[in-house]
C-alpha cells in the first residue's frame, strides 16, 4: 500500500510538471497543503485533523475562482489541455493573469486525506456535504477569501456547486455548474453507481476492506460504467462502428493502466448517495449558468429536469451543448472549447458583489 502511495504521488507530481511545461502561457500550477483542524463530518465524527490538498493558478491579487472536479478526479485531473489549456492561457476565459484559480482536492481524493492512508473501511462514511464544508473551510480559513468571483465544477463538482450555492449563498458572484442536475441522486445515475459500490463490497478479496491485493472486480466495474454512462451515443458509434472496432476499444480500456485504491474507489462514488440540494434552491441569490450536453447519459436532458428546476432560481440559465459525434455524452463538458466563450460572455455581465464575510 505504501509503495502504491508513493507512485501515485510521484505521478501526480509528474503530471503537474509535464502540463506545466506545455502550457507556457499561463503560470504553472503550484501546489499547496492546509489542514482542517477538528474536521466535524455529517455522522458527528470528528477527525482532529483532515490534509486538504490544492492547486492554484495565477497571482493571489486576481479575481478568485474556484473549480471543483468530478468523481474519482482531482485537481491534477482537470490540468490537461482540453480543460485547462482551452481555459487559463492569455486572452482565454478564464486568463490567469487576471483570475487566481483555485483547484481543491476533495476529501477522499488527490492529496488530501483519504481511506487508502491508513483508516481504510474505518474511514468516517464522508457525503458531498462534508467535501463542500471542507472546501469552504479550505477557501475562507486556509486561503483567507471573503469572496469568490465564480465557482464552477464538473459533474461531481458541478452537483458541489449547486450545494454552494445553496449553503454559501453570499459567497459568490456566479455559479457554473456542469454535466449535472440540482435534485436528487436517482435513477439510472444512482443505479449505476450502485452497481459499481457493490461490486467492491461483493468481491471475496474486498474483505471489508483489510483486502492485501486490490479486489480485481472493481476494475472491470469501472470501464462497465465509463461505457455505460459516459462518452456519447454517436461518437461511440463513430469510434466502434464495427464488432472489430469495439473489441479493440473495449480491450485497451481493459488493459489500461488501474492504479485506483478500491477503499477509495468506493468511497468516493458513495459519497454521491444523498445528494440533494433542491429543497434550498430559492436560497441561490448568485447568477448561475448550468451546463450540460444533450447526450449526457447521466442527466438526459429529455427528462426536463434541469429545467423546471431552473425556474426556481431568480437568475438561472442553461446552456446546452447539441450532440455530435464530437461530444462525449456525459464527458463533453470536460471539453472547455464547446463551452468556454459563451461561459466567458456571459460572466462578463455579472455584476461584482462585495465581500460577504459569509
Amino acid at each position: 500500500m505504501r509503495d502504491w502511495a508513493g507512485r501515485a504521488a510521484v505521478a501526480a507530481i509528474l503530471s503537474f510538471a509535464t502540463f506545466a511545461a506545455s502550457a507556457a502561457d499561463y503560470p504553472a500550477p503550484k501546489r499547496g497543503t492546509w489542514v482542517a483542524k477538528d474536521f466535524r463530518f455529517h455522522t458527528g465524527e470528528v477527525m482532529p485533523e483532515l490534509k486538504l490538498g490544492y492547486a492554484t493558478i495565477g497571482d493571489p491579487s486576481g479575481e478568485p475562482v474556484v473549480i471543483l472536479h468530478g468523481t474519482a478526479g482531482s485537481a491534477a485531473s482537470m490540468l490537461n489541455p482540453a480543460f485547462a489549456g482551452e481555459l487559463f492561457g492569455a486572452g482565454q476565459p478564464l486568463d490567469a493573469a487576471k483570475y487566481f484559480i483555485i483547484l481543491p482536492d476533495a476529501i477522499g481524493t488527490g492529496t488530501s486525506t483519504k481511506p487508502s492512508d491508513g483508516l481504510r473501511a474505518k474511514f468516517p462514511r464522508y457525503n458531498y456535504d462534508d467535501m463542500v464544508d471542507a472546501q469552504y473551510r479550505l477557501i475562507s480559513e486556509g486561503l483567507g477569501l471573503k469572496r469568490l468571483r465564480l465557482v464552477l465544477g464538473n459533474s461531481m463538482g458541478g452537483m458541489q456547486t449547486w450545494m454552494w450555492g445553496v449553503k454559501h449563498p453570499d459567497f459568490m458572484d456566479a455559479l457554473v455548474p456542469m454535466a449535472s442536475q440540482p435534485t436528487e441522486m436517482s435513477s439510472r445515475n444512482w443505479m449505476m453507481r450502485r452497481m459499481i459500490i457493490d461490486a467492491v463490497r461483493n468481491d471475496p478479496d474486498w474483505k471489508g476492506g483489510e483486502y492485501t491485493v486490490q479486489p480485481p472486480a472493481f476494475r472491470t466495474a469501472n470501464v462497465f460504467f465509463g461505457i455505460a454512462t459516459s462518452g456519447g451515443t454517436l461518437a461511440y458509434q463513430q469510434q466502434a462502428p464495427t464488432r472489430e472496432a469495439a473489441d479493440k476499444l473495449l480491450d485497451e480500456r481493459l488493459n489500461a493502466a488501474f492504479t485506483a485504491d478500491a477503499n477509495d474507489f468506493l468511497y468516493q462514488w458513495d459519497s454521491s448517495r444523498d445528494y440533494n440540494p433542491a429543497p434550498g434552491l430559492e436560497r441561490i441569490k448568485a447568477p448561475l449558468l448550468a451546463i450540460n450536453s444533450a447526450d449526457d447519459e447521466r442527466n438526459p436532458p429529455e427528462t426536463g429536469t434541469l429545467e423546471r428546476e431552473l425556474k426556481r432560481l431568480a437568475n438561472g440559465k442553461l446552456l446546452l451543448i447539441p450532440a455530435s459525434a464530437e461530444t462525449r455524452g456525459h464527458g463533453t463538458t470536460g471539453n472547455a472549447k464547446f463551452w468556454g466563450k459563451d461561459m466567458a460572455a456571459w460572466l462578463a455581465g455579472v455584476p461584482k458583489r462585495a465581500a460577504s464575510g459569509d
